[in-house]
């Protein structure tokens, strides 16, 4: 008589598994082809903002835009930071424990020979690589539109010299991966929030409004204090990817900042998992 003994199906499988399972779904494409639409819009913006001479008609970025496209793409993802990112990654963190939840997947998954800890690696996994997909997908389209409009020999910083070109792809990278990390510390903390509801909205929801207020408590002088602990504080700074030489201090601490709320955001997914009836 034989027996059916349970086996664990290979890390890589499953990691490709739950890649499909976001990409198939119809929002996701969606979602992606409005992102592109983002640094277009952005740039025909920026494009009517200069004059027929060359001089940008606006203050701060919009004014160093002229003939250095290859400030488009960080100026798009400053610009997408502050709300659109964040529901971005709260999105896909929704979908990934409470959407399975609402479905009644999650149940399945959780009665699984896959480990509970190794359920959650795998649903952050999934976020992170989106989330990191959907960064780069908007500077991508950013540098190809900046070039086009505005030309793409090199890039203006905000310090008054201009860095050759490969040198202005490597701060476009940078930009990317200091994005990306900011917004895996908003995502991390809409898993936790996704691990303790059954409803992807009131994780949406929650999330942003963690943002927003954030973003407001860091606005008051009489709260200065409080200023270290935001998770928007440091989005600010990232804005020294435009100086040359590069001063790392904020960058660092925001970096830092989002690395905190990633690894409290994933501990307390972890410990509600643990304790999550099947």
């Amino acid at each position: 008589m034989s027996t059916l003994v349970a086996t664990r199906a290979p890390l890589s499988r499953q990691l490709r598994s739950e890649l499909r399972w976001i990409v198939r779904r119809p929002r996701t494409v969606i979602g992606l082809s409005a992102l592109c639409l983002v640094p277009v819009l952005a740039g025909i913006g920026l494009w009517f903002a200069v004059d027929g001479d060359g001089a940008a008609g606006g203050p701060g970025l919009a004014a160093i835009i002229a003939g250095n496209g290859l400030v488009l793409p960080i100026f798009t993802l400053f610009l997408a930071l502050p709300l659109l990112l964040p529901l971005v990654g709260a999105i896909w963190a929704a979908d990934g424990l409470a959407g399975e939840s609402q479905h009644g997947t999650l149940r399945g998954l959780l009665l699984s020979p896959v480990g509970r800890l190794r359920l959650l690696a795998i649903k952050s996994f999934g976020v992170a690589t989106m989330t990191l997909f959907a960064v780069t997908l908007i500077a991508f389209v950013g540098a190809i539109t900046g070039v086009i409009l505005f030309g793409g020999q090199g890039m203006l910083t905000l310090s008054g010299n201009t860095l050759p070109f490969i040198d202005a792809l490597g701060r476009i990278a940078l930009t990317i991966v200091l994005v990306t990390i900011q917004v895996w510390g908003v995502a991390a903390i809409a898993m936790a929030i996704s691990a303790c509801t059954e409803h992807p909205l009131v994780v949406m929801a929650a999330t942003m409004a963690g943002v927003i207020v954030s973003a407001v408590l860091g606005l008051f002088s009489a709260l200065d204090w409080l200023q270290p602990y935001l998770i928007t504080s440091g989005w600010e700074g990232l804005i020294d990817v435009m100086r040359d030489p590069l001063p790392t201090e904020q960058l660092w601490n925001s970096t830092a900042l989002a690395g905190c709320y990633i690894l409290i955001g994933l501990s307390l997914s972890a410990m509600r998992l643990a304790t999550k009836d099947s």
